[in-house]
């Protein structure tokens, strides 16, 4: 056995198109045709970058400006009354949804691939199906399922000749742990799929050390696999972590006063937009409080390849007792996270197809695909636009303008939404005023209030999605292809059109349908900028399951599951091809 054992660089264990958002900085090797520029063509790519990076910071800019400087300030009032509460029980959330993601996505990733297992090959990409159903469903059909009029109470009673809700004790699915319970289920995928990455690029040797020393399965996953995966957990658990600051339907439908619950309050129900910023502020401190944790994290964990031996990872042999808990592990978060949920809403979907196959849900689901398709044009051009910048152009002041481009998805929908809206509308505002005193004529809402408000939120949030699958697809191409093209005497844009656009149509498209998916999902966002009158997908199910009719809106929960299958199938690939030497011998 060869001694000089791997230990994979905390850069291995992060799966193409997943965690690139985290991390843009990647780069191909060489300072790829920088030569190419004339000084004219240099700037206008850095402006582009520019206009770019300040179309994602904006919002956030305004957030803090109207913070600061309120109309009104009501700060002593929230922080003397409500925001306490807020702040208690986000924290209470994140710490509850933090255990519950990292003890799930651990245990299943290490037993799916270090253990042997029946239908081994089935839990692999099985463990991801929760992530194709938004948080706020499930909740809707828990409660449903749940609560003292649904079906499992109504059995209980049924056998039991309980007769009233006094004579027997049930939970309450709509409380905080209820919310900690549903928001585990669906974000557990963000912590199984890098760790199963991390796992996965960890050297054969390793294992091998551990074995010879007589470890267990266990043993070895404690002592040995955990330490080294640590880094890529650390960015899974932030992940959910950050999911769940920005959820607001289930929180909201549990009656969760979290902060984003505060954000919708004290902007819908006090009409205080001062407030709602510096609400709004606070969340941000908290994600900027994540990103830093993250970023130590893999900082302060550096491992350095010493040999090339990967090959397929032997696997444990369970015994009976073991086998039945390492199944159990990866059979209820299946169950729980997805079969029921989609079971319910297939049935609810049949039975009452009748009231929902309507001209409305086709005017719903038009909407959704229309936002949906914009922000997803926007966003992949935008990000091929700064991926390819800064593939011709790697200089400092250009990779600040990525990284700032890639802060939206960090930041809360709630949180996003009110920074677009504050400037749209002042800008509305501005440019009416200016035309009823010049010309007599009321332009109305251009930007706030419309289509657009909406495209542009959802392009700023998920740019770094998008940014992540096509920087990862175009540092696969070799810098000699630039070097080929320049003595050929094609352009830069010629270039990124004939060679490195049909070479990169794979990430393109993988972008694009994320990005379409996550749009599909999006709440928060949509609720506070959709024109008066419009609705998609999301807000429809939303309003319905809040009106207690979860049965006419399951046609358009269902949609959406399906919708968010698809990405789930192409991570579930990407992770299987992650490890080095995937598809070569060892």
């Amino acid at each position: 056995m060869n001694n000089a054992c791997h230990t994979p660089k905390d850069d291995d264990i992060r799966p193409a198109a997943v965690t690139e958002t985290l991390d843009p900085m990647r780069m191909p090797s060489g300072n790829v045709a920088m030569r190419w520029l004339p000084r004219g063509q240099s700037a206008l790519w850095l402006i582009g970058a520019f206009v770019i990076a300040m179309m994602v910071a904006a919002p956030i800019i305004a957030v803090a400006y109207l913070a600061f400087f309120p109309t009104e300030n009501i700060w002593p009032h929230l922080a003397s009354t409500m925001l306490p509460r807020y702040v208690k029980n986000t924290a209470v959330l994140m710490l509850g949804v933090g255990i519950g993601v990292t003890l799930i996505g651990v245990s299943a990733a290490w037993v799916v691939t270090m253990c042997k297992l029946p239908g081994k090959r089935f839990f692999e990409w099985a463990m991801l199906l929760p992530m194709a159903v938004p948080a706020y469903i499930v909740a809707y059909v828990y409660t449903d399922l749940l609560e003292y009029a649904g079906p499992v109470q109504g059995i209980l009673r049924d056998i039991y000749g309980w007769q009233s809700a006094a004579d027997y004790w049930f939970p309450d699915i709509r409380t905080k742990g209820g919310a900690i319970m549903v928001l585990s289920l669906t974000l557990y995928p963000y912590v199984y799929m890098l760790a199963r990455a991390a796992f996965l690029a960890q050297s054969i040797c390793v294992i091998e050390a551990a074995r010879v020393l007589g470890r267990s399965a266990w043993s070895s996953f404690v002592t040995v696999a955990l330490p080294l995966a640590r880094p890529a957990i650390v960015v899974g658990v932030v992940i959910a972590l950050m999911e769940t600051l920005n959820d607001f339907g289930t929180i909201d439908f549990f009656a969760v006063h979290t902060l984003t619950a505060g954000v919708f309050n004290v902007w819908l129900g006090m009409g205080n937009a001062g407030g709602a910023a510096q609400i709004a502020l606070t969340m941000l401190a908290v994600v900027i409080a994540l990103l830093v944790i993250e970023r130590y994290s893999r900082r302060r964990q550096r491992f350095h390849d010493t040999t090339n031996r990967y090959q397929e990872l032997p696997g444990y042999d369970l015994g009976p007792v073991a086998k039945a808990g390492a199944l159990a592990i990866c059979i209820l978060p299946i169950v729980l996270g997805f079969v029921i949920p989609s079971t319910v809403l297939i049935y609810y979907s049949v039975g009452y197809f009748d009231q929902s196959w309507t001209a409305d849900f086709f005017e719903f689901a038009g909407n959704s695909l229309l936002v949906s398709g914009l922000a997803t044009a926007l966003a992949v051009g935008c990000a091929l636009f700064m991926a390819y910048a800064l593939r011709l152009f790697p200089q400092p002041v250009l990779k600040f303008f990525v990284r700032l481009s890639s802060v939206g998805y960090a930041v809360p929908g709630a949180v996003l939404a009110i920074g677009v809206l504050i400037p749209f509308a002042r800008f509305d505002n501005a440019l009416d005023a200016i035309m009823r005193d010049t010309f007599g004529i009321s332009t109305g809402l251009l930007l706030s209030g419309t289509v657009f408000a909406l495209v542009f939120a959802y392009a700023v949030r998920f740019m770094a999605v998008s940014y992540g699958s096509i920087e990862a697809a175009l540092g696969k191409v070799r810098p000699s292809m630039d070097d080929a093209a320049r003595t050929l005497g094609e352009s830069p844009w010629g270039t990124l059109k004939r060679i490195h656009f049909p070479m990169v149509r794979g990430g393109i498209l993988a972008a694009s349908v994320l990005v379409f998916v996550d749009g599909m999902k999006e709440l928060p966002a949509t609720l506070i900028l959709r024109p008066f009158n419009f609705d998609t997908l999301a807000t429809h199910v939303y309003q319905y399951a809040k009106d207690e009719m979860i049965e006419q809106a399951a046609l358009g929960a269902l949609t959406i599951v399906l919708v968010g299958v698809v990405p789930v199938i192409m991570l579930s690939r990407a992770i299987s091809k992650s490890r080095p030497g995937h598809g070569g011998k060892s």
